[in-house]
């Protein structure tokens, strides 16, 4: 009996060690695939909402819509996804975790939610091309200064986002700082799967 109770002991354990951990996601989009990492421990509020979108397939048919470009360096910028509040899909917007709380930090590669106020989210996300540490909270700023909430990052598949954000934007679509960010031609996520260790 004592036996049988260490040995649930230590498989719960090892469960509760999986699940803190970073969990790894594959978007299958109709550009080729992207392969995150969600940090499970360092930004739990923030990567378990991502994670019920996608055990609920909620992410499934939903597009990249934006390519925000850096003026004068358009091989840098981010791409935004996700369900752009669809009102059958989203789900209901999550506490803000600043990157002063995680010490996560926007790089490249990074995933992190958009939002408008703090405590906004729901399920509109986008990933940084190249290091866009501005978007981190800083304390010292006036006003809004919380910054972004990164969660994750690309571990493979970082030339679809490339091609994602190097693809032609509408010059018209889009409303105040996303005018002429828009893609002419959203991309797919066809999947979006959890990937099994």
């Amino acid at each position: 009996m004592f036996l049988g109770a260490v040995a649930a002991l230590a498989a719960s354990s090892a469960a509760a060690q999986t699940a803190a951990g970073p969990v790894k996601v594959r978007l299958d989009t109709a550009d080729g695939p992207i392969v995150l990492e969600l940090y499970t421990d360092k930004a739990p509020v923030t990567a378990n909402n991502f994670l019920r979108y996608v055990d609920e397939k909620r992410f499934d048919g939903a597009t990249f819509y934006r390519a925000s470009k850096v003026p004068n360096a358009p091989e840098y910028g981010l791409v935004q996804g996700g369900l752009q509040n669809d009102p059958k899909r989203v789900l209901k917007p999550i506490a803000h975790e600043p990157t002063t709380k995680t010490g996560l930090s926007h790089v490249n590669g990074a995933i992190s939610m958009g939002r408008t106020d703090p405590g906004t989210a729901t399920s509109d996300f986008f990933i940084c091309v190249g290091d866009m540490t501005y978007m981190d909270a800083d304390p010292k700023q006036p006003g809004d200064n919380l910054g972004f909430a990164t969660f994750g990052k690309v571990v493979d598949g970082m030339d679809t986002v490339k091609k994602i954000l190097a693809a032609p934007t509408s010059p018209t679509a889009g409303e105040g700082v996303m005018k002429g960010e828009m893609l002419a031609k959203p991309v797919r996520i066809i999947t979006a799967r959890r990937e099994t260790p």
